[in-house]
């Protein structure tokens, strides 16, 4: 698995806490990844167990296509079974379906929207970039030319003054095709409040106010209920794939599988030979990135992995091998979320998982298993 940090944005969002500069330095940017491919070539190589090549961002599809071109031409460790772009819709509509050929031609396979909302009211107060029709748009677009696995992102649980229709939205989402298909894969995620980002000190000043608790699970009640009756699998918390379409590199993520991150502020997982895992991560610093890449690491040791283990397993609808749970948590508790309803068991014998009308409050569950 190999991520590629793109650290780029014409603007920024105002929920964003994401690395990223609107600096143009493509170039050098671009010498610089592929000097950090040839320092790591022996660490990419070990993390090909599950061949996936995801370039996201910052806005990976503001760089020059010669400039994409050349990183992913050094990539191709052979052929990846899912090879995803993170796309902004005004980048593709602005460059048009050439633009778009290029990257099927290039082997992108499957292409992440970031589409957010349907509400213009609701765009321009993140900030975006586009509007709805722009969406429509670059969604047909894509479409047209030959892309058959499109992902969409919204977000929902907004303030009282930005609610927009939440309903409205997902009607929207799931009609976006000219020929009536539904999206093969969509991503909702629960506005939050991100260190350093414009929301955070809107909300410290007092000009926006976070929507409640209550409306939130509202809302992703609603969300899991149309989604269900549309034939999505709600596979993990925010994920929802038509059967067959789940993502292949976020799965293996929440399975624990190492990667490797590229670009500055990536993350990368190891596991040695005795099963040692350690993390890595290069410093969120473009210029000392473009110098000498910079980079940092830690070991976790055996609680953190297992921490990890639950919180991302349970994360899922595949859940986790009760065997494992129990060499993490105690009996009594397990015993106690299985009454309680916040587990069920998939089958005699067979894992363990939150029910998806407790995904909502999922965090809160782990956090009673783990005490």
């Amino acid at each position: 698995m190999i991520y590629v940090h793109i650290p780029f944005c014409k603007s920024f969002c105002t929920y964003c806490g994401f690395y990223s500069e609107t600096a143009s330095c493509y170039d050098a940017f671009a010498d610089a990844l592929l000097s950090e491919i040839d320092e790591r070539e022996m660490e990419i190589a070990g993390t090909l167990e599950v061949p996936t090549l995801y370039i996201g961002g910052g806005t990976p599809t503001v760089l020059p296509l010669s400039v994409l071109e050349r990183i992913v031409s050094r990539l191709h460790y052979g052929s990846f079974k899912e090879f995803t772009i993170e796309a902004n819709p005004e980048d593709l509509v602005e460059k048009g379906p050439g633009y778009a050929e290029s990257l099927l031609k290039m082997g992108v396979n499957r292409v992440s929207m970031g589409v957010q909302s349907f509400d213009n009211s609701v765009l321009k107060w993140m900030n975006r970039r586009h509007d709805a029709a722009t969406v429509v748009k670059a969604y047909r677009m894509l479409e047209d030319v030959g892309f058959g696995n499109i992902s969409i992102d919204l977000i929902f649980g907004f303030s009282s003054s930005n609610t927009g229709n939440w309903s409205g939205t997902i009607s929207q989402a799931l009609e976006i095709s000219a020929s009536g298909q539904p999206p093969r894969h969509i991503s909702a995620y629960q506005l939050s409040v991100e260190p350093g980002s414009a929301m955070e000190r809107m909300i410290e000043s007092g000009k926006v106010v976070m929507a409640d608790e209550d409306t939130c699970a509202e809302e992703y009640e609603i969300l899991c209920a149309r989604l269900r009756e549309a034939g999505y699998h709600h596979y993990e918390i925010s994920n929802f794939a038509m059967p067959g379409y789940e993502a292949v590199h976020n799965s293996a993520y929440w399975s624990h599988h190492p990667y490797v991150g590229l670009g500055p502020g990536a993350h990368s997982l190891s596991v040695s030979p005795s099963g040692q895992y350690r993390r890595s991560w290069n410093e969120a610093d473009l210029g000392a990135y473009l110098v000498s890449r910079p980079r940092s690491g830690e070991r976790l040791d055996e609680e953190q992995v297992g921490l990890e283990d639950l919180m991302l397993a349970l994360r899922t609808s595949v859940g986790i091998d009760p065997r494992r749970l129990l060499s993490i948590c105690r009996e009594t508790r397990i015993a106690e979320a299985l009454r309680l309803g916040t587990l069920e068991r998939l089958s005699p014998g067979g894992n363990l998982r939150i029910p998806e009308n407790k995904f909502f409050i999922s965090d809160n569950i782990i956090a009673e298993l783990f005490a």
